[in-house]
């Protein structure tokens, strides 16, 4: 092999897919174990697209999801690369950081005691 033949390496490789790492995981079932205690929900789906994770969270398996939590890596300088979409499409929160765009979901659990 010559010096000729050498390919410098990338700076850094392009993801084919985008994912939930296990830090966004750990947080995204923490409340979900919450929500199905409390009887919410029932189901979750989770998908990996070439620009966007979404995991998907259901009352019942057959219906559309009630959320939808995206991880969209593309926004992350602008909008923020977190968002919480409804069952009908609108955009609950958006933001940079997890926690903070899930607490949207987290007022759900909060009821008065009689």
């Amino acid at each position: 092999m010559s010096f000729d033949q050498v390919q410098p390496f990338p700076g850094s490789p392009i993801p084919q897919q985008v994912a939930f790492d296990r830090r966004e995981l750990s947080v995204i079932m923490t409340l979900y174990g919450r929500m199905v205690a409390a009887g919410e929900w029932r189901d979750y789906g989770i998908a990996s697209l070439r620009d966007l994770a979404v995991f998907s969270v259901f009352r019942r398996t057959a219906e559309h999801p009630l959320y939808r939590i995206e991880k969209r890596p593309k926004l992350r300088n602008r909008q923020g690369q977190y968002a919480v979409v409804g069952m009908d499409g609108h955009i609950l929160k958006r933001g940079a950081d997890l926690k903070t765009v899930l607490r949207v979901l987290e007022r759900k659990l909060i009821r008065s005691v009689d």
